[in-house]
Order: C-alpha cells, then structure tokens, then sequence
C-alpha cells in the first residue's frame, strides 16, 4: 500500500472513529501532498510524500516553539499530537549517538577534523545521507559540536 493510500484509508478510520486531530491533521497532509502535485504538475511517489509530511512536522515543531514561549498550552499539546500523528508515516528517526557516527564517519571520507570554516562542506556531505530520518536542527547541533573539538 502506497503512503498516499494510507493516508486516505487512516482519514477515513479517523472520521468514523470521530477522531477530529487524527482526521484534521492526514486532511491537512493529503492537502499539501495535492497542492505540491497540483502546482508542479506531476504525481507524487513515496519519497516525495516523505519530504512532504517532513517539512509538515518541522512547521509545527517551529510553531510549537513559539506557542511554548507565549505560553499557549492548549495549541502546544494539539501540535504535540499533530507531529506524534505524522511522525507515524515518516521512517524512524536517527538517535543523536547515530547522526554523530554518521558525521565523524563523513568528516574522515572528507579530511576534516575540525574547525568552524569546515561546516559548510561538511553539512552538505552529511545531510543527503541523512535527509529524511533526522531533524536538521539536531544534525547542526551535532556538527558544530564535532566541529569545536
């Protein structure tokens, strides 16, 4: 079954079930998936799907910064459900322990031990290896550290 399937068959599972995050937030999902195949005229596969719902849970990690800081709790724990429910379709996440071998292990294809000048060469290398199964703030965190050794 195809992501985009599973998409339309949890949506209608969350209206009979009167489930109305679960049923808002895939609504909201399918309705980018559709926007991006609408605007650049072509069919989505998998992975585009993928990137799709990934740049959908950072927004709402961003917004959920931002409504912590203003102290909305009611619109935090909605966003907090939000990303549990598309994190659901992505693939599982890399643990901080697996993107910092990932980095040590590209830095030494590279040449690079250190130094700040060096991130931006090394960011490119890495991201592409783990595009999709880790959060780029937690890569940054983890390279800037590796890189101030």
């Amino acid at each position: 079954m195809s992501l985009k399937d599973r998409l339309m068959q949890d949506f209608k599972e969350a209206m009979k079930a009167h489930d109305e995050i679960r049923k808002n937030t895939v609504n909201l999902a399918r309705a980018a998936i559709k926007q991006y195949e609408v605007d650049n005229r072509k069919e989505l596969d998998d992975q585009g799907i993928i990137e799709i719902l990934s740049k959908q849970v950072k927004m709402r990690r961003d917004a959920l910064s931002d409504f912590e800081k203003a102290g909305r709790t009611d619109l935090a724990e909605t966003y907090k459900q939000e990303i549990e429910i598309l994190m659901a379709y992505l693939p599982a996440q890399l643990s901080e322990a697996e993107v910092a071998e990932i980095i040590r292990q590209t830095a030494a294809q590279l040449g690079i031990e250190g130094g700040k000048q060096n991130f931006g060469k090394l960011m490119g290398a890495v991201m592409p290896k783990v595009k999709g199964v880790a959060d780029g703030k937690v890569v940054k965190k983890l390279l800037e550290a590796f890189l101030e050794k």
